[in-house]
């Protein structure tokens, strides 16, 4: 989630609770987060090039170099001087590197093209590269890459509605795109089968369900499979005949999620998999993009297990194994006869290293290792530990000892993940091992909401954040001050995202638990967090809304409240350093800006960094070391652990820079809707309400002036007022206050426009979500 850049080192002070003179020397951040030498490597398609990221100019880029060309030779293909370029893949003819980039951490990401066998543009050291889906305010998301129609691309667009994306086929080398669906249905993803032919849609209804549509010869849609909002279901591909697709599931009774098979055309599925262990979900299929056959499944327990089911794959794998040791094994990119796969190897303890592998004479060759000036015998083991929690439930989790200490009464960091639906994995973690270089032990819980552990691990978490969620993280602090590896005073946690939240819960809601704290874009207050996702996840709002709260209604926005760390400022004795972009999207800088003026207006001190040029994790070296020593020394002085003090110049004046003094701190106002131009809501509408299968109509009279709207409705149920109603772009927002079962009542309203219709939910107490839809007249 955070990765990081640039710095110099020296020696640090600070003692630990252990001989210091036992523990490896200092790792400098620069070796840990800095630019990598060589990243990213693929194969050509053609088999004629590798590509690899490295650094231009301080910066990360895309390079080229011939399959057989040394690294020296290499040309860069993309100059991108104010953000990393971090994603990249081939057209399938070679003909073109496409990468995506976004603006100052907007995730507004569009889609660009630069020919490998072009020259330097005049005055530039890099050929000329094109965006194909030129559009600001845009997120662009690849839906397919075929292998049929090599000059093509199938792209995701929001451009008409910032909602919901449109499919679009895409010309790479003109930009020229065709309209292939609008999508008017909430449509989530498009599917495509091993023909390149559009098979299946994700639709996400109000309901926060999950239906899997076919797409018919008409353009129309079937659905044929569904799993509720607290189940999952995917499609992992198609058969090697396209007659079934590979459907991933947990409906109904099953716990653990599988793997089917379903007939496209009827729905019907028949189990294919389960973890033979029946411990963990269903994690991964490994398919032949040559033959379309199964080569692999995969199982993520403590650690990744394989189910081979080609038995020429598994010889392969076995022999890297003989060659590599203990390690992870991950087979990348490939030539388009599956002859050459770029191979990388890591372990806990490295970072890993790159390697070329060839089927046919089974030999492996050595591109590059992984941050080579990297001292790996400094690194530190990471063992998987279980431990149980507040109710009994067994959390997993990863702990890091630092190497050099005798692994009692150590000071500790713990670093939650984000999402919170995601999970931490074994391998090398560049922070876990920064802050062991430091002194620290380190706890990874992988606590309740986690994803891989299956559906009552997952919803165990529904509407738990700030309770059982962080029980999980404090219960951990308890299980290991027990066996005498922590010192219950000297205690740290920092996250990201929902880290971030556990980060600011944990010092609210267990203020004696924890000595220090960074929580790095960090949401403070639930209710504002869901009000200012980024439209492209309207999709997900119901799911929000079903496993963390619906602010919408009393009940829910009184949960919201209780577990909202901007709620107990007055609470936190804990020294807190609180870190953020300013281009965020996910969460606004708003949740930091709360909690540094809470805490400035009772005069508590909090230290606060703010980088106006990243989003939700940062991305420039310069901005990544700032933080980096910022934290360490934070950490140092409250938990006692080691730190580098040096930093070069250019780190020291960016800090200075992104340094915000509380006192300056203003909150910032939420986007006002009325100022962005906005669909005309005047007019008289009918409207229907779908109210668990009874239809009930409305006649709504509106008024619009500018962005803002009001009016009134008549139903069979009686009139009622519509107010405070606003409009941005095609989507807009109101209340209605109206009278149920002799109540006033205030029922919200979410919708959209689409020149003379009109569609969305209105939030009725008692009721739940309804959908409506209707037309004007």
């Amino acid at each position: 989630m955070m990765k990081t850049l640039l710095a110099i080192a020296l020696f640090a002070c600070a003692t630990v609770g252990t001989a210091v003179a036992q523990m490896p020397p200092l790792i400098d951040r620069e070796a840990l987060f800095g630019n990598p030498e060589y990243a990213g490597a693929q194969i050509s398609p053609d088999g004629k090039y590798i590509s690899f990221i490295k650094p231009l100019t301080g910066t990360l880029n895309v390079w080229v170099k011939g399959v057989d060309e040394p690294f020296a030779a290499a040309r860069p293909m993309t100059n991108d001087q104010k953000r990393p370029v971090r994603q990249y893949f081939w057209s399938r003819d070679s003909k073109y590197i496409l990468f995506v980039q976004d603006n100052g951490g907007d995730e507004n990401f569009n889609v660009y093209a630069v020919s490998p066998v072009d020259k330097a543009a005049a005055g530039s050291p890099v050929p000329t590269a094109r965006n194909i889906t030129a559009g600001q305010k845009v997120r662009a998301f690849i839906q397919s890459v075929p292998r049929s129609e090599p000059d093509y691309l199938y792209v995701g667009l929001n451009d008409r509605d910032p909602a919901w994306h449109d499919l679009y086929k895409i010309n790479i080398a003109t930009g020229e795109k065709k309209l292939i669906m609008q999508n008017k249905d909430r449509l989530t993803s498009y599917i495509f089968d091993n023909s390149d032919k559009l098979r299946m849609a994700v639709r996400n209804p109000d309901n926060g369900n999950t239906e899997i549509l076919k797409i018919n010869a008409d353009g129309t849609t079937t659905q044929v499979y569904s799993c509720d909002v607290f189940e999952s279901c995917g499609i992992d591909g198609f058969t090697k005949d396209n007659k079934k697709a590979y459907l991933e599931t947990n409906k109904g009774d099953v716990d653990l999620t599988e793997l089917d098979t379903m007939d496209v055309d009827t729905g019907k599925t028949e189990k294919f998999e389960s973890d033979p262990l029946k411990k963990v979900d269903f994690g991964g299929l490994q398919t032949s993009d040559l033959t379309h056959d199964i080569i692999a499944t995969t199982y993520e327990d403590d650690r990744v297990r394989i189910v081979w089911h080609d038995k020429n794959y598994q010889k392969d794998y076995e022999y890297i194994k003989s060659k590599v040791g203990d390690r992870e094994i991950s087979f990348g990119s490939s030539n388009n006869d599956e002859t050459k796969f770029i191979v990388s190897t890591n372990s806990d303890v490295d970072p890993g290293t790159v390697w070329v592998f060839d089927r046919k004479t089974r030999s492996l060759t050595k591109l590059y290792q992984v941050r080579e000036n990297l001292d790996r015998s400094a690194l530190s083991p990471i063992t998987a530990i279980h431990y149980p929690s507040s109710d009994g439930l067994e959390i997993p989790a990863y702990l890091t000892i630092p190497k050099g200490t005798s692994g009692k009464n150590l000071p500790l960091v713990v670093f939650p993940h984000g999402g919170p639906w995601g999970r931490d994995s074994w391998g090398y973690n560049s922070f876990a091992q920064f802050f062991a270089n430091r002194g620290y032990a380190v706890l990874e819980p992988n606590f309740r909401a986690s994803t891989g552990f299956g559906k009552k691990f997952l919803n165990a978490g529904n509407n738990e954040w700030g309770q059982k969620m962080q029980d999980d993280l404090t219960w951990g602090v308890k299980y290991l001050i027990s066996k005498g590896i922590v010192d219950a005073k000297r205690v740290g946690i920092m996250g990201g995202s929902y880290g971030g939240y556990a980060t600011l819960a944990g010092v609210t809601f267990t203020p004696d638990v924890y000595a220090a704290a960074v929580a790095y874009v960090a949401p403070s207050n639930l209710e504002t967090l869901l009000q200012s996702i980024p439209a492209y996840w309207e999709s997900f709002r119901v799911v929000f809304y079903k496993r963390m709260g619906n602010p919408n209604t009393p009940e829910g926005l009184a949960q919201m409240k209780r577990q909202s760390p901007i709620y107990y400022a007055d609470k936190i004795k804990t020294p807190l350093m609180i870190v953020q972009g300013a281009n965020d999207p996910r969460v606004n800088k708003r949740e930091a800006e709360q909690m540094v003026v809470a805490l400035r207006d009772r005069n508590y001190p909090v230290e606060y960094i703010l980088a106006p040029d990243e989003g939700h994790g940062f991305a420039r070296p310069v901005n990544n070391m700032a933080m980096l020593a910022a934290s360490e020394k934070f950490f140092a002085k409250y938990l006692g652990g080691r730190y580098q003090e040096s930093m070069t110049p250019e780190v020291m004046k960016r800090l200075g820079e992104i340094t915000i003094d509380p006192k300056t701190v203003v909150i910032t106002k939420p986007a006002d809707m009325s100022a962005a131009p906005g669909a005309d809501i005047t007019g008289r509408w009918a409207w229907t309400v779908d109210a668990g299968g009874q239809q009930i109509p409305l006649d709504v009279d509106l008024k619009q002036t500018s962005g803002a709207f009001s009016g009134s409705s008549n139903s069979p149920l009686g009139p009622s007022t519509i107010v405070d109603g606003k409009v941005a772009g095609t989507n807009f927002t109101a209340t209605m206050k109206a009278e149920l079962q002799g109540q006033a009542v205030d029922i919200k309203i979410v919708g959209k426009v689409d020149g003379n219709k009109i569609s969305g939910t209105m939030d009725v107490p008692g009721f739940g979500l309804l959908p409506f839809s209707g037309s004007k007249q």
